[in-house]
């Protein structure tokens, strides 16, 4: 079997955010009709563009090898790109996006689901968690500012059958149309006023969850260290299940310090690259639990060394999932086969009906909380025909 092209697909939105989301997304096709997804890390905000041009640039190089020989072609790609050994996000998610794509082709070659090829399923249903509240849910839209705000997306999200929940208290201010989350107020210190704001939320999802439910605060780095501390120090109160990205990824340091000063088990690994990138928080021990994401950190061969370090340092691993049918589905496939999985991402961007019709299986969706790994071949999921008519489309070949 042979690489004969490589389509690379965006998705592209006028103004790239959560809640307008541009996937970029490859396929690699071989002479014997068999062909693969993969999606880069960069379905919001900054990146895709310049991500869709390094996989153009990239898949000129793996053109004519065999696609079942992926360690091969992603030692090849490693070496002889030059710029991925920056450790940079954009780069290596390009290599993401086409590694993950030759483990959908391996799966589909021997008919077996991608868990199966990477030693087994460990786990047959994944509990999930409803993230990123504050942005809404689902039916329950828009963006969330007073304590009422909160506890309503909050018991919505229990109403579907969900028992953990992440938010963040730090996106909106206090009125409609104010956004709170600046460098300037995050890092140095904390007026009590804006601890008041976010001890408000955080009780507010607290009261709606319930005693028996599990809270994950999300900071999206845009604490430093001592502000990050003032919020750890407000919350622990609400029983959190993680602090996540307490400090940008930057200063590993910063955050091993952290987790010195606080009770709150700390999580992160979205923006990190490589088994490099996430080395310095297992020697540490900072992290309880890594995030990965498939499409930023090497790809499925990747990230599965990175989870079986983390398992030999008993680090927990969660799946950075906020992208198209295409990343859910690689990101489950991965979950299932590792021991030291811990709890899915189910994103709002992700159940949103236009990124849902991007996909021709809808059993990704939590069905009471949980996912039940499905066992088709691959990783699963294929683009609808409706996602490839609006595809913009770009061969290599």
């Amino acid at each position: 079997m042979k690489i004969t092209s490589v389509d690379v697909m965006m998705f592209p939105s006028e103004k790239p955010q959560f809640s307008n989301p541009c996937p970029v997304i490859c396929r690699v096709n071989t002479d014997e009709g068999i062909y693969g997804y993969g999606e880069a890390g960069t379905t919001f905000f900054t990146g895709s563009g310049a991500v869709a041009e390094l996989i153009r640039d990239m898949s000129k190089m793996i053109l004519g090898m065999n696609p079942l020989y992926n360690e091969v072609i992603w030692k090849h790609l490693f070496d002889n790109s030059y710029w991925t050994k920056s450790n940079g996000p954009i780069v290596i998610a390009a290599l993401s996006a086409l590694d993950t794509a030759l483990w959908d082709i391996k799966g589909k070659a021997y008919n077996k689901p991608v868990y199966e090829l990477l030693g087994g399923k460990f786990n047959d249903k994944l509990r999930c968690y409803a993230s990123q509240l504050q942005f809404g849910f689902m039916e329950c839209a828009g963006l969330k500012f007073s304590y009422d705000d909160y506890y309503e997306v909050t018991a919505y999200a229990k109403s579907l059958g969900y028992d953990a929940v992440k938010t963040d208290p730090m996106v909106c201010g206090r009125n409609k149309g104010e956004m709170f989350a600046t460098k300037n107020e995050t890092f140095g210190y904390f007026r009590h006023d804006l601890i008041s704001m976010i001890d408000e939320r955080m009780k507010a999802t607290r009261e709606a969850l319930g005693p028996d439910g599990d809270i994950i605060i999300e900071m999206h780095s845009t604490t430093n260290l001592q502000t990050a501390a003032q919020v750890a120090k407000a919350v622990e109160k609400y029983d959190i299940m993680y602090m996540e990205e307490a400090i940008e990824p930057l200063v590993p340091e910063a955050t091993a310090k952290l987790s010195e000063m606080t009770s709150i088990p700390l999580t992160g690994g979205e923006r990190s690259c490589l088994r490099a990138g996430f080395l310095p928080y297992f020697t540490q021990r900072s992290l309880a639990m890594i995030q990965p994401d498939m499409g930023i950190c090497g790809g499925m061969t990747e990230m599965k060394k990175i989870a079986d370090m983390a398992y030999s340092y008993d680090i927990g691993v969660q799946a950075h999932v906020c992208g198209s049918p295409i990343s859910v589905a690689a990101g489950v496939q991965l979950e299932a086969a590792i021991p030291n999985f811990t709890i899915h991402e189910t994103h709002g961007t992700s159940l949103a009906p236009a990124m849902l019709a991007m996909g021709v299986y809808q059993d990704f969706v939590p069905v009471n909380g949980y996912i039940t790994v499905p066992d088709r071949p691959g990783i699963g999921q294929e683009l609808s025909e409706e996602a490839l008519q609006k595809a913009v489309t770009f061969t290599v070949k």
